[in-house]
């Protein structure tokens, strides 16, 4: 496990975060049941890969650790922002179209019933 080198290390790093990213979002609200479970997980994960390392750096940069972080630091808590945020912009993104959709169908089947 020594001879990894540099770029298995990151990818490693990243994966840690957005794993640990996915878990923190399942505790902090818990699933309805298992394919949510199953989809929250994923997305999370997905999210923390893809957009961990710039989302490290931002969230690095805007607290002023950039010069203080190595990049192993900075993708790990990247990749657990992005998998944790990834999931509540999504909920919410849910919950505004439910709400949105849900109330034009009560107008439409009220002015149906007149």
């Amino acid at each position: 496990m020594t001879d990894m080198n540099n770029a298995a290390w990151l990818w490693a790093a990243k994966t840690a975060g957005a794993v640990a990213g996915s878990a923190i979002s399942l505790a902090y609200l818990l699933p309805q049941g298992r394919r949510e479970a199953a989809a929250r997980f994923a997305v999370g994960v997905v999210s923390g890969l893809v957009f961990g390392g710039t989302a490290g750096v931002k969230i690095a940069a805007e607290l002023g650790v950039a010069d203080l972080l190595g990049r192993t630091e900075t993708l790990v808590m990247g990749s657990a922002a992005a998998s944790v945020l990834a999931w509540w912009a999504l909920g919410f993104a849910v919950k505004s179209l439910e709400r949105g959709v849900g109330r034009r169908f009560d107008e439409t089947r009220k002015r149906d019933e007149r």
